[in-house]
């Protein structure tokens, strides 16, 4: 996986690296097909702001998520980011494995 961490108008301190990097690794325990992730941390007046796009094979996935504190904005994007990840990988083994509804009626 690679990640690419982006700061607008805020200091990317080794704590938060660290704390990104710990958080996303919870991904890879639920999908090991993950590409590139990137990662915008920015901050406007108050509003701590933290997007992430995750490029799957065969699929992009961009979340984002707005809090008051970037640590609690960073748990809110990976807990959002985790959802839709079990979500596609759910759909990707349910396409490849499953049987189809269609099929198993006739």
């Amino acid at each position: 996986m690679n990640l690419q961490l982006t700061g607008h108008q805020v200091d990317i301190t080794p704590s938060i690296r660290e704390y990104v990097v710990s958080k996303l690794e919870r991904i890879n325990r639920h999908f090991e097909q993950v590409i590139d992730v990137n990662v915008i941390l920015s901050v406007q007046k108050l509003d701590q702001t933290v997007e992430a796009t995750v490029h799957l094979s065969g699929k992009d996935i961009h979340v984002a998520c707005h809090d008051a504190d970037m640590y609690a904005a960073i748990d809110g994007l990976v807990d959002k980011l985790d959802r839709q990840i079990i979500k596609h990988k759910e759909k990707f083994q349910e396409g490849r494995h499953g049987a189809s509804p269609k099929r198993a009626a006739s």
